[in-house]
């Protein structure tokens, strides 16, 4: 059987001279059984959780901080529960929730994080069978916080769901 690996669109296989594909093929494949698809974009869900996380304070008077790095990763990705079918390369692929109310009640754990990081880190979703609490900076890096400690999942939304649908073992942040 044939396959012309240079008109499958959206099966992570680039055209010969065109740039690569913008996510590995089980990557893709994974935000596609998601729900997500190259253009989605929904700003209007992105405003209403970026003015609930605006709005709520903890009961000690802390706030969120939001910024158009989150919105935009909360446009494009926000709402979609991902699956991983893969084994995973290091660790087994997360199971995703990319809601930022995950971390409604997270503002001071966020707030101390950033401070540590000299930036601005907003949440982004959670994984759903750990627990641990998706965030993402100001510059777009994005981490994960669980109970065993604070986690650097990559530069970019993009090589953040990589890591955590491929299942490659993030960076562990640490004091220094």
């Amino acid at each position: 059987m044939h396959t012309d690996r240079t008109s499958s669109p959206g099966l992570g296989f680039a055209r010969p001279g065109g740039p690569p594909p913008r996510f590995a093929v089980p990557v893709d494949a994974a935000l596609r059984a998601a729900g997500w698809h190259p253009g989605r974009w929904d700003i209007g869900q992105a405003e209403i959780w970026a003015d609930a996380l605006r709005d709520h304070t903890s009961p000690a008077g802390h706030r969120h901080t939001v910024f158009p790095a989150a919105v935009e990763a909360w446009a494009e990705f926000g709402g979609l529960h991902i699956n991983s079918t893969g084994p995973g390369r290091q660790i087994a692929p997360a199971t995703l929730h990319l809601d930022p109310l995950h971390g409604l009640h997270m503002a001071r754990t966020l707030g101390d994080l950033g401070r540590a990081l000299d930036t601005d880190v907003c949440p982004l979703g959670a994984e759903t069978d750990t627990r641990a609490l998706l965030a993402i900076d100001a510059q777009g890096r994005a981490y994960a916080l669980d109970h065993t400690g604070d986690w650097y999942l990559g530069p970019d939304i993009d090589r953040a769901l990589a890591t955590l649908i491929t299942g490659v073992q993030p960076t562990r942040l640490t004091a220094g």
